[in-house]
């Protein structure tokens, strides 16, 4: 007797374990496989040399992700037609070819225009003496000790001679740094060298898809961990180096941008997608606008959104809400956990399109064929 129940209990041990196997098994099959995709060069035909093809599709736009602040919440679904994209940002050596042969002048090198400062102030807000009105750029200066973390205006200031070839002031230069992002461009000088080049900005959702790399909802462009290996993936922060925004020498001097390339590329060989340098993109900046899509079109796919029609944010205090702003996306070598966590691929800011910073530069894309 002992016998048989021992052998009921051992068959029926063996049947549970297959029901469970069953189960596990019918569970791993039936969620969706994340496909690597193939990563396509141009071959300098359908598209410029340097771009890389991103095939378009549907995702999920946003985050719901703890992570996530609320301009990128809720997540929506989109489809975006297939574009080509250039595979790192444009690099001081590509933007010093586009001035050598058009004599172009960024704004960051022209007397600044109070017609275009006056939108981004108060109302009211007196206009300055003439004196005031200097050629310069925001340039990320730092401080020598730790500070509160909510007012940016301790580590920003406004340079004088700041510009694409003095990045942070009169006596800096891009010398060795052919290779690097350029920066202190405007919105404007990014229009202005697409034209040239014969390309466009991304839209923001084409951005987005493309710094995904066919991961679905990924907290980093490269996976959800931020670091591989106890390495950081993307050029930003280090604040377990040094405290944010401390440069004094004690802490190992200003941090900078790194030559494209560094990092590895993404799905669709794309490289530094996310820190390094923000990127302008085509839209107008809303804070709302991802709520604004979500209530418009429900569960229903929205097909290449182009952004809305105007700008508003109102977390931008001192700047009047619907003061002109572009979205900025990826973040930069500033980013970091402890003030900015932008070098996910969901993140997203506004920036006056007139003003240049030391931290902010471009890509472009071409329509695919």
């Amino acid at each position: 007797m002992i016998v048989l129940q021992r052998k009921i209990l051992l068959a029926l041990a063996i049947i549970l374990l297959g029901i469970g196997a069953f189960f596990a098994w019918k569970q791993f099959f039936s969620k969706p496989k994340q496909v690597t995709p193939a990563i396509i060069l141009s071959d300098g035909k359908n598209a410029p040399l340097g771009m890389a093809w991103v095939p378009g599709g549907e995702f999920l736009m946003g985050s719901d992700h703890q992570k996530s602040q609320a301009n990128e919440r809720p997540t929506h679904k989109v489809k975006v037609s297939g574009f080509w994209m250039d595979t790192t940002h444009v690099t001081n050596d590509q933007f010093a070819q586009f001035v050598k042969e058009t004599n172009y002048k960024t704004t960051a090198e022209q007397v600044p225009d109070w017609e275009t400062i006056r939108v981004q102030l108060p109302p009211g807000t007196p206009k300055p003496p003439a004196s005031v009105f200097v050629p310069g750029a925001m340039v990320f200066v730092g401080t020598k000790a730790k500070v509160n973390l909510n007012d940016y205006s301790q580590w920003w200031a406004y340079v004088p001679g700041a510009d694409w070839r003095h990045p942070t002031g009169p006596k800096s230069n891009i010398d060795g740094k052919g290779n690097h992002p350029v920066v202190q461009v405007s919105y404007e000088d990014a229009l202005a060298y697409a034209k040239w080049a014969g390309k466009r900005l991304p839209t923001e959702a084409e951005w987005e898809f493309a710094a995904r790399g066919g991961l679905n909802q990924a907290t980093y462009v490269w996976g959800d961990q931020l670091e591989q290996d106890g390495k950081l993936q993307a050029n930003i922060w280090d604040v377990k180096k040094q405290a944010f925004p401390v440069v004094s020498p004690k802490a190992g001097g200003a941090v900078g941008t790194s030559s494209v390339g560094t990092f590895p590329q993404n799905g669709y060989g794309l490289f530094d997608m996310t820190g390094n340098a923000w990127q302008w993109v085509a839209d107008w900046y809303r804070a709302d606008y991802f709520a604004m899509q979500a209530k418009e079109f429900g569960s229903n796919v929205i097909l290449n959104p182009k952004g809305p029609g105007n700008s508003y944010d109102p977390d931008d205090s001192g700047v009047p809400l619907n003061a002109p702003k572009r979205v900025i996306r990826g973040g930069s070598f500033l980013c970091n956990e402890d003030y900015c966590q932008s070098y996910r691929p969901s993140a997203r800011r506004g920036a006056d399109p007139y003003s240049p910073m030391s931290h902010l530069g471009f890509r472009l894309v071409v329509d695919g064929k």
